[in-house]
């Protein structure tokens, strides 16, 4: 059965405390299929890509530039983006860690990619081989040459609200390290619950300290992980603020590789589901979305996690 057949959730008015539209930044090729245990085919990512953005979806992060040896699913990023076929008005961002990442992005053509940064020096010296200042000095020719180059730089910060080895993080802490990354040139950064300990409270006041940095909202988007099943409350929070980005997976795919606690991003049909009850355009056709999310899952061998997704097809 579709979300066309049962007819909900029922649209109602936007409220005035909510966005008028929201930007579904999917990362299921890219952060959804990382963390799968075997390589799926070039064949499928390029399918299942296609899939969603005929469902409407404009942004689809694809792939990462990421050396093999530390993610060998996306081993092939050069050959899926040569063998990528661009819908009109979809952007295909991939995700870059250093110079080297960007010299390849740049040889493929991409046009919008992505930087990984940490709020914490525990990750930063486990994801980065760095510390939490020397990730700037890194970071900085990445995106200086993207920027020359014309590409648009996001940033990812990770861990902004809990880290599994040194615990609760200082919400200022993070408006600090946010703030240099834009600051280095960045056009946009996702906040990240990269093991899913975040609440509605911790999201309002988080973004509160970035409102009182004097940056704004439209810098900023969020990326929850659903480990306490609190990724819809937290999002609904940062609308509430004012955000109008919001990081999603199709079926719910992923986690993240360096930190063993985390379960799966939040599903891309859960927040259409969420959207739609609150009268938030977002330009996406459900039923193809679900359809892409069961296509993927029956090649995975496994069911989608996405509670919309098994409610509308079991």
């Amino acid at each position: 059965m579709g979300a066309r057949e049962i007819g909900l959730p029922m649209r109602v008015p936007g409220s005035s405390e909510l966005p008028d539209s929201v930007t579904i930044w999917e990362v299921g090729p890219r952060d959804g299929l990382q963390n799968e245990s075997s390589i799926v085919d070039v064949a499928v990512k390029l399918e299942f890509i296609d899939r969603l953005a005929r469902a409407g979806l404009s942004i689809v992060e694809s792939t990462s530039f990421v050396h093999p040896k530390w993610v060998p699913q996306l081993a092939d990023a050069e050959e899926l983006l040569a063998g990528l076929s661009p819908a009109a008005g979809v952007r295909y961002p991939v995700l870059v860690p250093n110079e080297r990442g960007l010299e390849r992005a740049i040889r493929a053509g991409v046009a919008d990619i992505a930087i990984f940064g940490s709020a914490t020096r525990s990750f930063a010296e486990r994801n980065l081989n760095s510390d939490l200042d020397a990730q700037f000095e890194m970071f900085a020719p990445v995106v200086a040459g993207a920027r020359e180059a014309g590409m648009t730089v996001r940033a990812y910060i990770s861990m902004a609200f809990g880290d599994p080895w040194e615990g609760p993080v200082d919400p200022a802490q993070v408006v600090s390290v946010g703030n240099r990354l834009l600051e280095l040139g960045c056009t946009q950064l996702s906040i990240g619950d990269t093991i899913g300990v975040a609440t509605a409270g911790h999201v309002e006041q988080l973004l509160d300290g970035f409102r009182a940095a004097g940056t704004g909202m439209d810098a900023l988007a969020v990326h929850f992980h659903d480990t306490y099943g609190q990724a819809l409350a937290n999002t609904f929070a940062a609308l509430r603020c004012g955000v109008r980005t919001v990081d999603s997976s199709a079926g719910g795919l992923g986690g993240c590789p360096y930190a063993e606690s985390a379960t799966g991003n939040l599903a891309t049909e859960d927040l259409v589901w969420l959207l739609d009850g609150l009268g938030v355009r977002h330009g996406v056709d459900l039923d193809l979305l679900a359809d892409a999310s069961v296509w993927l899952a029956e090649r995975l061998g496994r069911p989608s996690p996405s509670r919309v997704v098994r409610a509308l097809r079991d």
